[in-house]
């Protein structure tokens, strides 16, 4: 009823300016174009009765045949088109409602802009007040008591790290006996997909407190003050609650390094920091609040926000190890049928580096891949489509169009990186090689799963840039440098990652030495360039290039052997690399010609690691 009433006002004023617009256009409906030489001849024929002068460039004419109808001509605003006019013995009439109508049409118009304006801002007002007070928290999951450390595999270590806080929000009492003040704030920070809103769900499902989960982009609006008011907001209903879990998702957005001059601007941004920061302060030892964030850059937040009576630890919820992939497998599978072939522990020992949501997405994949097959069970035949496809894409169906030649170039390049890996790194696990294209643009892949390791040895980043440099210096070996292709550019590119961080980070250049090359470049060292870096790790690389053109030239026998498996069967896996480089790999029940193939030489299997 309030909202009519503030509009009734604004009625009178919309149907004048409609009222006054369709009698302007009735009015100008019944009007005729003359040219001013009809006019002067009707003038000297004594036609004209009537002749209406205004200011305006047109001005109207009445003919004595037909009164009714108004003519529109020139108006040539000479003062003595009047005299001459009032000799011809016409009547001539000085208008100015034209002028006045047109006054008062903008006037109306004005009002009409002023109500509609008036309009938008009220709206607009009324918007940012909703935003800033209706801010919905998604405050209490009211399944969150049933989500316990059971529903989350993997992490164990991160676990113990907050068993204590669990205890706290239980028994807070217990820890003022001792004098002891808990965290304000945990950071949870790792890769995407590792877990960590699920871990804060499952300490406050342990805990028993409710569980407040809002995003660090909650808090950047476009409305100056909106996401200082949100946290005053959130932290208010937390405080109302007694004992809760406030969970900030991608807090980087918030949170970020404040720019050390100032602007001469109201930072929104700065402003929201300053506010949580503000009510963090604020806490009361033992309040019974806990705040958890989450990020994927740690090292992008504000130093204020890591200082101890803020965000007090910092606990990583890491990539899952083999026995935690295996547990996250276990976990996402209880609810699908499995075949009795899975085995999930030999899944677990092929993801490495794959995320409990990357593990999930596996599964689930290969749950729809058997419905799509109206499979009764999910088999293995499944789960190896749906890794593949999440490695490097579905399987092209029509092959039709691919050259010889591409397959003979794709089988070498990728019978190099297996070849390289069986031997210079044989804990590694070649588990598929294929020169089949896949939708993602590759044209085949060698799937190379190194071991979980907690460390990289000098020897392993060196054996990991050798066998992405495997493809090209097969495709020069065979087909001659100048036939060398684009197919290794994502090799070059991983390989100079590789590269730049064993000489940059980890100072295993001899030349160089134990420096971070980062540091001398950040603080624009003299003594360094980067044309000096480019250099060193071009060196590394070039030698590094030469040993394993040298492990191919020795073992060419089995680059050919594995490049025309490749040929005849498209794939091999494992067990199949093993045979041929036992000499006993066996096509279709015919033995591969060997003859034709250069004998055998038995290469050293460790890469020699020179200066």
């Amino acid at each position: 009823m309030n909202k009519k009433r503030n509009y009734i006002w604004a009625l009178p004023f919309i149907f004048l300016v409609l009222s006054l617009s369709l009698l302007f256009l009735f009015k100008q409906s019944k009007t005729v174009e003359m040219t001013y030489f009809e006019f002067l001849e009707a003038v000297e024929s004594s036609k004209v009765e009537e002749v209406v002068l205004n200011s305006n460039p047109k001005m109207k004419v009445k003919l004595k045949d037909d009164l009714s109808i108004m003519y529109i001509t020139d108006n040539p605003r000479n003062p003595e088109l009047k005299e001459f006019l009032l000799k011809k013995q016409i009547k001539v009439v000085e208008d100015s409602s034209s002028s006045a109508f047109s006054i008062l049409q903008g006037f109306l118009m004005i009002g009409l802009f002023f109500v509609v304006f008036r309009y938008v801002i009220k709206n607009f007002g009324r918007q940012a007040s909703k935003d800033i007070g209706d801010f919905n928290l998604k405050e209490v999951d009211s399944n969150n008591k049933k989500f316990s450390f059971t529903d989350v595999a993997g992490n164990e270590e991160a676990k113990e790290e907050v068993k204590d806080i669990i205890d706290f929000l239980k028994k807070p009492e217990k820890y003022v006996k001792y004098g002891a003040r808990m965290p304000r704030g945990i950071i949870f920070y790792g890769p995407p997909g590792t877990g960590k809103t699920l871990m804060a769900k499952a300490i406050a499902g342990e805990a028993g407190v409710p569980f407040f989960s809002v995003s660090g982009s909650d808090f950047v609006q476009m409305y100056v003050g909106v996401g200082a008011s949100r946290i005053r907001n959130l932290f208010e209903k937390a405080r109302k609650m007694g004992k809760a879990l406030i969970f900030i998702d991608e807090i980087d957005a918030l949170g970020k390094k404040r720019a050390a001059a100032a602007t001469g601007g109201n930072d929104e941004r700065d402003q929201t920091l300053n506010a949580l920061l503000t009510e963090m302060s604020g806490f009361k030892d033992n309040e019974g609040i806990i705040i958890i964030a989450a990020t994927n850059r740690l090292d992008v937040l504000d130093e204020a926000l890591l200082r101890p009576g803020r965000f007090d630890r910092q606990v990583e919820i890491s990539l899952p190890d083999i026995k935690g992939r295996e547990q996250i497998l276990r976990l996402h599978g209880k609810n699908k049928p499995l075949s009795d072939e899975v085995d999930l522990s030999k899944l677990a020992k092929q993801t490495v580096y794959f995320s409990g949501a990357m593990l999930e997405n596996l599964l689930n994949e290969a749950a729809i891949i058997a419905a799509k097959r109206n499979a009764k069970i999910i088999g293995m035949e499944d789960i190896d489509k749906a890794f593949y496809k999440i490695i490097a894409g579905s399987e092209k169906k029509d092959r039709s169009n691919i050259l010889n030649i591409d397959r003979e170039i794709t089988a070498y390049h990728e019978a190099g990186h297996a070849l390289i890996t069986k031997l210079i790194a044989p804990s590694h696990t070649v588990s598929k090689v294929t020169i089949i294209p896949s939708t993602k643009g590759a044209g085949g892949f060698s799937m190379n799963i190194p071991p979980d390791k907690m460390y990289h040895t000098k020897k392993d980043m060196e054996a990991q840039i050798m066998i992405s440099l495997a493809g090209r210096a097969a495709e020069e070996l065979i087909f001659g440098e100048d036939n060398i292709t684009t197919g290794a550019s994502n090799d070059i590119e991983k390989a100079t990652q590789i590269i730049r961080d064993y000489v940059v980070k980890y100072g295993m250049s001899k030349t160089l030495g134990l420096i971070n090359i980062d540091v001398l470049l950040n603080n624009n060292s003299q003594s360094f360039s980067e044309e000096t870096l480019i250099k060193e790790c071009s060196n590394h690389m070039e030698r590094l290039y030469k040993a394993t053109r040298e492990f191919i030239i020795e073992n060419k026998y089995y680059l050919n052997m594995i490049a025309n498996a490749l040929l005849i069967q498209e794939t091999i896996n494992e067990e199949d690399l093993n045979e041929i480089m036992e000499d006993n790999f066996i096509i279709n029940n015919t033995e591969l010609e060997k003859e034709k193939f250069t004998t055998p030489i038995r290469a050293k299997r460790v890469v020699e690691a020179t200066p």
